[in-house]
């Protein structure tokens, strides 16, 4: 009992992902693959930055 609501739910949402048209940002996506986020690493992070990318990270 119950599983009707449940299915209905899911069943709209995958509704709502398969049609759903959207344009999708490949600039940021290029750059967020690339590791040019710009962001700057925050200072509590930046031992570990230096420890797996190196000191050219931060």
């Amino acid at each position: 009992m119950g599983r009707g609501r449940a299915k209905a739910k899911q069943t709209k949402v995958a509704r709502d992902l398969k049609y759903r048209t959207f344009e999708p940002d490949l600039e940021d996506l290029q750059r967020e693959l690339h590791g040019e986020s710009g962001d700057p690493i925050p200072d509590q992070y930046a031992d570990l930055a230096d420890k797996f990318e190196g000191p050219a990270a931060s």
